[in-house]
């Protein structure tokens, strides 16, 4: 068991839920396009026909009620609030909960009535159609259904790209992601005259389990290839994460952990705090003896993908090691 408080359960069986939807989507290779570029720059009043991986979807120009279960960060970089948010259970993505507080729960395999009781104009599926309660004739019953290739499904940027055609958003989406190259450039910069070469790790702990970010496990891409933060040896080793898997790291293989800084991702009052502060093979590392461990009490942006969670950990990052 990896905890025995129930919070700490549904916590990781939102993470290899989530692995399993991730992990197996198909390898469509189809990229997202318009058919009919006259249409390019709609102004939110014009009928569009988009390729999917279902193939080419019409999708009207009056839409007011969306519904991307997992991807509302994409929708609200573009200013767009959806009228359902992605859960399961009481689990919720908690750092869009500022925009989202009011917004009512759908489950994570999106139930058909769940779906018909929000009345959508839209509704955005992943690529496996699998993870659903209901198939994609189902969906498409209800509303136009637009369903996303693996690689948008994976890749933010693209999301963002693709819903911006969507949703009659194309400026709005250029905008906010250069608007979020800007802030990784002045960010990268602010960091190199902080902490120059040094090594940064991140560690969430659940109870009393811990688990080392991989260089590309969740915002650790942002951490290691956007902001070009050094990795530490240990962290290098892990090689590429599986998103099937993520096993947790004992405390004495995190003894080995010659990083400078340490994020450590914890909700306030988990165990694992405390297990640390008391492991004297993880206080002789160099970051916990330099008193350069900073424990980040919201793990929610930093366990996640999408803009915004990219841009509130760009913020911490840089809030911490530059003070």
């Amino acid at each position: 068991m990896i905890t025995k408080t129930k919070s700490s359960i549904l916590a990781i069986s939102v993470i290899f839920i989530l692995s399993i939807v991730m992990s197996a989507c198909g390898n469509d290779d189809d990229s997202d396009k318009s058919t009919d570029e006259s249409n390019s720059e709609s102004d939110g009043n014009t009928e569009i026909t988009l390729d999917s991986k279902m193939g080419e979807v019409t999708i009207p120009g009056d839409i007011e009620n969306v519904i991307a279960p997992y991807h509302e960060d994409a929708l609200l970089a573009l200013g767009i609030t959806p009228v359902t948010k992605w859960s399961i259970g009481e689990s919720i993505q908690n750092y869009l909960e500022a925009d989202l507080k009011d917004v009512p729960k759908i489950e994570w395999n999106l139930p058909q009535e769940q779906v018909l009781e929000q009345n959508p104009d839209l509704i955005i599926l992943e690529s496996n159609l699998d993870s659903y309660d209901g198939s994609y004739e189902d969906y498409q019953k209800i509303a136009p259904t637009y369903v996303m290739t693996e690689e948008v499904s994976n890749d933010w940027r693209k999301q963002i790209e693709t819903f911006g055609k969507l949703l009659g958003k194309e400026a709005k989406a250029d905008e906010v992601l250069k608007q979020y190259d800007q802030k990784v450039s002045d960010a990268k910069e602010k960091l190199n005259e902080a902490i120059g070469d040094e090594t940064v790790a991140l560690i969430w702990t659940m109870g009393d389990q811990f688990y080392l970010f991989e260089h590309d496990r969740h915002i650790a891409e942002v951490v290691y290839s956007q902001l070009e933060i050094n990795q530490p040896a240990l962290v290098e080793n892990l090689g590429n994460a599986d998103a099937a898997q993520w096993n947790p790291i004992s405390v004495e293989k995190l003894s080995e952990l010659q990083a400078d800084h340490v994020f450590l991702l914890a909700e306030e009052g988990e165990q694992g705090i405390d297990t640390l502060k008391n492991s004297s093979v993880w206080q002789s590392t160099p970051a916990a003896q330099n008193n350069q461990v900073y424990v980040m009490n919201d793990p929610s942006h930093w366990t996640n993908k999408g803009l915004i969670a990219s841009e509130k950990t760009i913020d911490a990052v840089v809030d911490t090691l530059t003070k």
